[in-house]
């Protein structure tokens, strides 16, 4: 049986029984704290004392908490890129969730949450995404492997932002040509890292983290032992891309490491001084990503193999970056070569 006492303005609540954790609680007036009695002890009617004990840690258990076990535990295990990345949403979270309860966090905080990420950061759609795909993953480890079945996932309860439609900038006219002649007054060097980018559609990470000891010359593939995705890929090298690395190869001395010797933001800021020399707007590097990827489909390359040397990890996703040219659709339709 509950105990129910006065203790000056306050009424409090106390419940114990042999083999269940003891429960106490302070009310405002008798009347709640009788409420809470009968609720609770309707709880340990229905439940064992080790599930009641799980729920009430559960209770106890802050987003803060889980974050840090996550980060501790389970972080580790990810993908060189999560590693980098997932740090930054989890201290994002904790800003704002950190606090409660996991057992408390539902659609309405995290409604709340979004509307105050719109007011307050300048956040794109997808890195909102991404901040939501982490929550509800981390929801998904403590119901499976914490112990806390009970849990409810909220992201699934609210509103996503909306994804834009993709990119489909590509080169036009003489945009390549004026593009590597602009790049090869800065650097020749960097004028290369665009036809490689153009060649394989590497994204810049994996071309600027590339070693010569991944390239194998006799099978003319690049090996990318980690990439966005998580996952190893193979990546043939056309003739251009091979000639691209053989000049960059006669450039550098110690062939025991990286072969660019930029780094990624120093070639991400000469390459935007290389587009405004050019007189070329709204061409980003990750454009040529886009500008490969597509050319690939126009060579009549199939899908899924296009996929394979791409990394996209759908045939959706690759459709985002695949914006086939007006002439390749009249060509194709007229049966042009």
């Amino acid at each position: 049986m509950a105990t129910i006492f006065q203790r000056g303005k306050f009424w409090r609540a106390q419940i114990r029984r042999s083999g269940y954790p003891a429960l106490t609680a302070t009310f405002d007036s008798k009347l709640a704290a009788q409420r809470w009695a009968v609720e609770k002890e309707s709880e340990i009617q229905k439940n064992s004392p080790e599930r009641l004990r799980q729920r009430i840690e559960m209770r106890q258990f802050t987003l803060n908490d889980a974050l840090d076990r996550y980060e501790r535990e389970v972080l580790p295990a990810k993908s060189a890129n999560a590693r980098k990345i997932e740090p930054t949403y989890c201290r994002n979270l904790r800003a704002v969730l950190g606090p409660f309860p996991l057992a408390d966090l539902d659609g309405a905080h995290l409604s709340r949450t979004l509307r105050q990420w719109d007011q307050e950061k300048s956040w794109s759609p997808n890195t909102v995404r991404l901040h939501l795909a982490l929550l509800s993953f981390l929801f998904g480890v403590a119901r499976k492997e914490w112990g806390m079945p009970d849990l409810v996932n909220p992201v699934p309860l609210v509103r996503k932002p909306k994804l834009p439609r993709g990119r489909d900038r590509r080169l036009v006219g003489d945009e390549e040509s004026r593009l590597l002649a602009a790049c090869s007054l800065t650097n020749p060097e960097l004028a290369d890292i665009v036809i490689f980018a153009i060649e394989t559609a590497m994204r810049q990470g994996e071309i600027m983290d590339l070693e010569w000891r991944h390239i194998n010359w006799l099978d003319h593939i690049a090996y990318l032992p980690e990439t966005k995705n998580g996952s190893a890929r193979l990546v043939p090298l056309s003739e251009r891309a091979e000639a691209v690395l053989q000049r960059q190869q006669a450039r550098t001395k110690d062939q025991n490491d990286r072969v660019w010797k930029y780094t990624n933001n120093g070639m991400r800021a000469v390459y935007n001084r290389a587009v405004k020399r050019a007189g070329i707007e709204g061409l980003t590097f990750h454009d040529l990503r886009h500008e490969a990827t597509s050319r690939l489909v126009e060579k009549g390359i199939p899908i899924m193999t296009a996929q394979a040397i791409t990394g996209h990890k759908s045939t959706q996703m690759l459709k985002r970056y695949t914006h086939i040219s007006a002439q390749s659709l009249v060509q194709a339709v007229r049966g042009q070569n």
